[in-house]
């Protein structure tokens, strides 16, 4: 599903920060925890109109899902598709959970500045997307649901939410590809219910690709009437512009 085997752009973005950019549509954006244990937040907006942004609440319940995983599609509060999950190495990815915030981070990991430890201060989520999101002319009011790639949660009879330790392994790859023009904002800061005694600070390697053509046969395109009828969605909307 790669039209290049070789990635058009690599970077390693460390542990605890944050970035941004814009992904074209027919690109793939592939995630690799480098040494394991990640955890990477992340934000999708239309930069065209970025009042349409990922939906989470759509996204699992139009494909009956908790869960993340390879074949599955990340679709907008319009109806139409970001990006589809088109490899994965865990089968499972979190998006309920939401982000960590600094008086959470201050609890758990303690109060690290800039002043004191400089580059390796303690970054939270939520500042880190706000930082990300002024970029573009958003702010709070524009944060939404997000989701958490190589984290994983389960839950006990009384629904209880509780973090997977040791779910994702060095190397673990996830590869999206953009069916549309998409701000992509991440974090690496740490998952919030991460119990670890010490900050979590693991980086993540990512890479750009050509993705190839997509077929009316497509896993992700067929694997539900709801992402069949997205993709059309998605069709229209780049017919329109």
């Amino acid at each position: 599903m790669l039209a290049t085997a070789a990635p058009l752009y690599d970077d390693l973005f460390p542990g605890g920060s944050h970035w941004s950019f814009v992904m074209r549509r027919g690109h793939v954006l592939r995630l690799i925890d480098e040494t394991g244990g990640a955890n990477v937040g992340m934000l999708m907006y239309n930069p065209e109109n970025p009042l349409e942004r990922y939906n989470m609440p759509d996204t699992l319940k139009n494909q009956h899902t908790f869960k993340l995983t390879k074949g599955h599609v990340l679709l907008s509060d319009m109806g139409r598709v970001f990006a589809s999950i088109i490899r994965d190495d865990l089968g499972w990815h979190d998006t309920v959970s939401g982000t960590c915030n600094a008086d959470l981070v201050e609890a758990r990991w303690g109060r690290k500045t800039y002043q004191d430890a400089h580059n390796h201060y303690h970054r939270n989520g939520v500042t880190s997307f706000l930082n990300e999101l002024a970029k573009y002319g958003l702010g709070k009011k524009d944060l939404t649901a997000n989701l958490n790639w190589f984290s994983r949660v389960k839950t006990d009879d009384n629904g209880n939410m509780s973090y997977v330790s040791d779910h994702s392994q060095a190397g673990a790859t996830v590869d999206l590809r953009f069916e549309m023009d998409t701000i992509v904002v991440l974090h690496t800061c740490p998952h919030p219910l991460n119990p670890a005694s010490e900050y979590p600070s693991h980086p993540l390697r990512y890479q750009l690709f050509r993705a190839a053509p997509v077929t009316d046969a497509d896993p992700c395109r067929i694997s539900s009437p709801e992402a069949t009828r997205a993709f059309a969605n998605t069709a229209l909307y780049h017919m329109m512009q």
